[in-house]
């Protein structure tokens, strides 16, 4: 590959010496960039002459340089087909000047192609990843970081894998042939023939080959080295799993300070950089896409009179948004829907309709339910999206899309689906969502359902269902009830319910309750209104957010309830009533209406509740002072929980059980009797654990760390507090996680003073 540079080369050159952009010479010149861009990648090897004169012209070359410019063009356009050896054939594309960030990448490329033993047999690399990821970018810089340790060469080769004429195997080694010297004439008729002349002069001189863009296994297997030391770098949208014996490198999206790097390079040229602020609002919706962050760059730099705010302004309409990430024949929207039409029709119709699944994430379930497909076939379009970056796969077998793609599939859903057929999609992803809903949270209901009748086998599958799909079932309830879906909405709440206990720490509760109680006004139901009500009162008790609101809830659905003769709802009010009064420190109040609650559902014959307001109640005669009502109250709960024929739910009577091992806990530690309180409180923190009911263990764990165990315990003490502060860390309580700490430190610190 020595002797003279070709024209691509040389134009290049004079492109930089100019300092112009392909964009702004294309402006100057009147050449498409994609003419300029196909002379400089030695694609377009004989430009016509008065193109040359042209772009000589928009270069401003005179002289003998001019001369030598469109004497090189010419020599270009007289070449003969035999002499293949000509510079430029194979010649690898230039570098591009602000490349910055794949550090780590960058340093994998080089030491696999360093170390004779990094590669393999087969001396090969893969660099995969989705449209505008900057694979290309990527491998040609490292390509030419690495020239020097190829005497045999570095050749290149577009496979053109994502168009609509990718080139075949065998052209593409007789190109890579060609480039390593070998004339026409040499070149052998049979393809296995060529393959062999091939590896055999990959092993006599040390050379680097650079497939870009394939498609396929098939345009590579034959180049693959097969021994020596020569290299075979490749880069693809699809992972070209076929492939053995090579290693394997994904990109993914930039992180922020690499995306920013480069968006600061690129603006460099402008006479104003754009502050941090803008910036950072610019990349938020870039997502880290390269492509994308260089178009922007592009955009700001050939348009100085335009603000980073101008460009904000535009791209903050997502409808628009990939419309404006447009630069010259720089577009995202090109680059992904080459990768769109690599799809089967079925494919493209499952990945249309999973963008209208909200949320960070979905299942394969969900993606079936969408796209009308089964699961299994579901499953297989979804690998068949991973494989060409479409659709990423993330934790737990669910897949995710990248903001810019989404956005893409949404279009492809406009234009490629009829409305009616778009309409039908997302309500059915709603049916579906508040149907499995009901389903999941009847599990924890006291009649859990048959497993012939559920989607679920376990109540842990169906708790597994609830939390993954929290995101896209309070969406569903939403659109439900704009709908107007409102016995949808009603049913589902109702059966999640049953949940709602085991996930209290979760943020969106009131949201839900508040949903189904509008739905309920709108059905007139009086009884269910009253129940959504005394669930939004409890909400807001069960971690002391408000005891105002939570009071004005349960008043409310007491009147509710009295006048729609529902003595359990009425029951449930008074209830929630006792816990409000707590909070306000109104102790003597709250004795009455726990009371009067124990007593209505007593008379209702609801033993699992008759056993929570048992509870309510010791804890209140506890902090009241009266131990013995409180131990007498846990005693009683105690024998109900342990007796299966005290007519308890079992569930419920699962669940209650750490909760009156912690509250006896605490009456005991009340009184001095740690040594009767601390295996009560451990076994209920365990409990608690493996619930993930993660407040009341976190809680627990305070309480022995605080006040149960003795100064003789320091150790124990700390380890309880900092695993407290753990917990509430990772619910969201910083408050609570911060004041842990802090009385660790400080237990920590009495113990080594003592």
């Amino acid at each position: 590959m020595g002797g003279e540079v070709s024209f691509g080369v040389e134009l290049r050159v004079a492109r930089h010496a100019a300092g112009l952009t392909l964009e702004k010479l294309a402006e100057a010149s009147g050449v498409s960039v994609r003419a300029l861009s196909d002379m400089e990648r030695g694609r377009a090897l004989g430009p016509q002459r008065r193109t040359v004169v042209l772009i000589a012209d928009a270069l401003k070359l005179d002289g003998e340089r001019r001369t030598a410019f469109l004497a090189k063009a010419r020599a270009g356009r007289t070449r003969p087909a035999s002499l293949a050896t000509a510079p430029g054939l194979g010649e690898l594309p230039g570098l591009i000047s602000d490349f910055t960030g794949r550090v780590a990448e960058l340093a994998w490329l080089l030491q696999l192609v360093e170390s004779d033993e990094a590669l393999g047999r087969s001396g090969t690399a893969v660099i995969s990843g989705g449209a505008g990821m900057g694979k290309t970018t990527l491998v040609i810089w490292a390509a030419h970081q690495m020239r020097d340790q190829f005497p045999g060469g570095v050749h290149f080769v577009d496979a053109l894998g994502m168009s609509e004429h990718p080139v075949a195997s065998e052209e593409i080694l007789t190109r890579v042939l060609r480039s390593l010297g070998v004339r026409d004439a040499q070149i052998p008729q049979a393809t296995a023939e060529q393959a062999g002349l091939y590896r055999r002069l990959l092993r006599e001189q040390r050379a680097l080959v650079v497939v870009d863009n394939a498609g396929s296994e098939a345009q590579v297997r034959s180049l693959m080295p097969g021994g020596g030391r020569s290299r075979l770098l490749t880069t693809s949208r699809r992972l070209l799993a076929g492939l053995e014996d090579v290693q394997r490198l994904h990109l993914d999206p930039m992180p922020d300070g690499d995306a920013s790097d480069l968006l600061r390079r690129i603006l460099s040229e402008r006479a104003d950089v754009p502050d941090d602020h803008d910036l950072k609002d610019l990349l938020d919706l870039l997502g880290g896409l390269p492509l994308a962050v260089r178009i922007v760059g592009n955009r700001l730099v050939s348009r100085p009179i335009w603000t980073a705010a101008d460009l904000i302004t535009r791209l903050s309409v997502a409808e628009r948004r990939l419309e404006q990430l447009a630069a010259g024949d720089l577009k995202v929207a090109a680059a992904l829907g080459m990768s769109y039409e690599q799809l089967p029709p079925v494919t493209r119709q499952v990945f249309r309709r999973a963008a209208l699944v909200t949320g960070p994430d979905f299942s394969a379930w969900l993606a079936a339910v969408a796209g009308e497909v089964t699961i299994r076939e579901a499953e297989d379009h979804l690998d068949d999206l991973v494989d060409l970056g479409l659709v990423q796969a993330a934790h737990s077998g669910r897949y995710r899309f990248h903001d810019l793609v989404r956005l893409y599939a949404q279009q492809r859903l406009e234009v490629d689906e009829p409305t009616a057929a778009v309409t039908a999609a997302h309500r059915r992803v709603i049916t579906w969502l508040l149907a499995t809903l009901t389903d999941a949270g009847s599990w924890f209901s006291p009649q859990p359902p048959s497993t012939e009748g559920s989607s679920f086998g376990t109540a842990a599958d169906a708790e597994a269902w609830v939390r993954a799909e929290a995101e896209l079932w309070l969406a569903a309830l939403d659109d439900a009830a704009t709908a107007g879906d409102h016995q949808a909405v009603v049913d589902a709440v109702q059966a999640a319910n049953w949940f709602a206990g085991r996930w209290r720490h979760w943020p969106h509760w009131s949201k839900v309750f508040t949903l189904a109680y509008n739905c309920a006004v709108r059905l007139d139901d009086l009884g269910r209104q009253a129940g959504f009500l005394n669930r939004l009162a409890r909400t807001y008790t069960v971690l002391g957010q408000d005891a105002s609101m939570a009071i004005g809830y349960a008043e409310r659905a007491l009147a509710l309830a009295q006048s729609a003769a529902d003595g359990w709802e009425e029951a449930a009010a008074l209830q929630n009533l006792a816990r409000a009064r707590v909070m306000l420190g109104d102790l003597p109040a709250a004795l009455d209406a726990i009371r009067a609650a124990e007593e209505g559902f007593r008379d209702l014959g609801d033993v699992d509740e008759v056993c929570q307001t048992l509870l309510g109640r010791g804890d209140i005669a506890r902090s009241l002072g009266n131990i013995d009502e409180a131990l007498d109250c846990f005693q009683r709960v105690l024998d109900m929980v342990k007796d299966p024929a005290s007519g308890m739910t079992p569930s419920i009577a699962a669940m209650t059980l750490p909760y009156v091992l912690s509250m006896s806990a605490r009456v005991w530690g009340q009184i001095g009797r740690n040594t009767e309180a601390v295996p009560r409180a451990l076994r209920a923190a365990d409990l608690f654990g493996g619930m993930q009911m993660l407040d009341a263990q976190a809680r627990v764990l305070r309480i022995l760390g605080e006040d149960l165990y003795g100064a003789d315990q320091a150790a124990q003490a700390r380890d309880c507090l900092l695993r407290a502060a753990e917990i509430y860390g990772l619910i969201g309580n910083h408050n609570e996680a911060s004041r842990c700490r802090d009385k660790a430190v400080a237990v920590s610190g009495d113990a080594g003073g003592s």
